[in-house]
């Protein structure tokens, strides 16, 4: 028995709306998670922001003397996550080894990378925090490498999209990418880049939908 035309044509519209919300569904939801991932990226600058801002009133030179006198990279390391520890709730047990990150472009981050870290510290929002000590000799040059890994040990463990970080100076903090061109940007925070000047580019606006 065949079905009235109307029945037909009632059927196909079903069809084609069902299959088009199926199709929108994982998009969105895709586009919702990034979005939250950034705004806690967003969240961890502003709050980086503010710790610089306390020791540049209060404790700068004390805090540049201490790590003057400090003999290794690791006891420089130490004496930083100690000052960011109540701000970022840092615990000190390390993170686990089990922990590997990539770039955005699929490429995993090897040890001869600068952003290939080896100290890794939960916070109690289960974010992964990295911190390694930057040796030099320059006063202009950064002192630290941050990075915020905001989900924590959760996939996909990829800059740019859950990982971001900064640089941080005597008397500054920067926005991995913050040295770029707004063109540069948008082509390291793209599926052919590394991810990592994305944490720059979505600080000053920028969308991972570009």
């Amino acid at each position: 028995m065949k079905l009235p035309g109307w029945r037909v044509e009632y059927t196909i519209t079903l069809l084609i709306v069902f299959t088009a919300v199926l199709l929108f569904i994982p998009t969105s939801l895709q586009s919702t998670v990034q979005a939250n991932l950034i705004t806690k990226w967003k969240d961890c600058y502003n709050k980086l922001t503010y710790v610089q801002d306390v020791i540049l009133k209060q404790e700068k030179q004390e805090i540049l003397t201490s790590f003057r006198r400090a003999k290794t990279a690791e006891e420089r390391e130490e004496l930083f996550r100690e000052i960011l520890k109540p701000y970022f709730r840092l615990y000190t047990t390390k993170a686990t080894r089990r922990y590997h990150t990539k770039f955005m472009n699929g490429d995993r981050v090897g040890k001869d990378s600068i952003y290939y870290f080896t100290d890794y510290y939960f916070t109690d929002k289960k974010m992964i925090v990295g911190i390694k000590d930057i040796p030099n000799t320059n006063k202009t040059e950064s002192l630290f490498l941050m990075t915020f890994d905001v989900n924590g040990i959760l996939p996909p463990n990829t800059w740019g999209k859950d990982i971001f970080g900064a640089k941080i100076y005597a008397d500054r903090i920067e926005s991995l990418g913050e040295d770029l061109s707004l063109q540069q940007l948008k082509e390291d925070c793209s599926e052919n880049g590394s991810g990592v000047a994305c944490s720059h580019y979505y600080n000053i606006g920028g969308s991972f939908e570009d």
